[in-house]
């Protein structure tokens, strides 16, 4: 997380085109008017060519910078469940979704600055070092210039600087943590946070405090670049709208963590 004399400096970011066909999840419009960086489905978890298209599109116009979502390729279960990939296989589908991100802002009229991995492979990515290392080898291959958006505390932050790639580190507003750094297993209960004032006042205390909170209290400290608000849960517009407000309030500056 950057300085400024203002106060506390931080990217607001949120995953979306996770809609396909004539299915739809989310109102992305809404909350591409809150967030400073957007992560875009590549059609393996969730979207497809016109769902890319048109994310890419409006977040140019409302200038939000982009990034690739790549997920495993699990429409029924939305990429949350794990599938045992090879480190090669691994590294091809990763390589695959960051090629069609490209393509397809391209296309659009925008450029992609960065990569974040979704759902199962996003934790994977942040606990098991082969998975790790197979997305960071995709990133580096395809385009050694796009930022890793990684789960704060995990290996990818830990490989990728010694590749010669960027990294920043994001939190979950509305994910509660282990006192590992991992997120809580969504089936558990209060994995989830619905609660807007909550939120604001975790995210806040996590900010001047530069450590994620565990769900026992403990301070696990990291470095905070990004701040992700999901679009997929119930009041997602409202929880992420009222983030924004509260952060600055607090005279924290919302801003993308890279610019296209």
């Amino acid at each position: 997380m950057a300085t400024e004399r203002t106060g506390l400096v931080v990217d607001l970011n949120s995953d979306m085109g996770e809609g396909f066909g004539a299915w739809r999840m989310g109102d992305d419009s809404a909350m591409l008017d809150i967030v400073s960086s957007a992560n875009v489905a590549c059609g393996m978890h969730a979207g497809d060519p016109e769902v890319m298209a048109n994310t890419f599109a409006k977040a140019q116009e409302k200038g939000v910078s982009v990034g690739a979502h790549p997920g495993y390729p699990d429409l029924w279960g939305f990429g949350r469940r794990n599938i045992p990939f090879t480190m090669g296989e691994t590294e091809r589908l990763i390589a695959y979704q960051i090629g069609a991100a490209e393509a397809m802002a391209t296309y659009a009229g925008h450029k992609i600055t960065h990569v974040k991995l979704h759902g199962a492979l996003g934790n994977l990515g942040q606990q098991n070092r082969d998975v790790a290392l197979a997305a960071c080898r995709a990133i580096k291959a395809v385009n050694p210039n796009l930022v890793c958006l990684t789960i704060a505390l995990g290996e990818m932050e830990k490989i990728a600087p010694d590749m010669g790639l960027e990294i920043r580190s994001e939190i979950f507003a509305d994910r509660a943590y282990t006192d590992d750094g991992y997120l809580v297993d969504r089936k558990l209960p209060g994995a989830v946070i619905h609660e807007p004032v909550e939120i604001a006042r975790r995210i806040l205390s996590m900010l001047r405090n530069g450590a994620i909170e565990s769900v026992s209290g403990k301070k696990l400290p990291t470095p905070i670049h990004s701040i992700c608000v999901h679009s997929d849960t119930p009041s997602a517009v409202d929880i992420a709208r009222r983030l924004r407000v509260a952060l600055e309030t607090a005279g924290i500056t919302i801003r993308p963590f890279a610019a296209a």
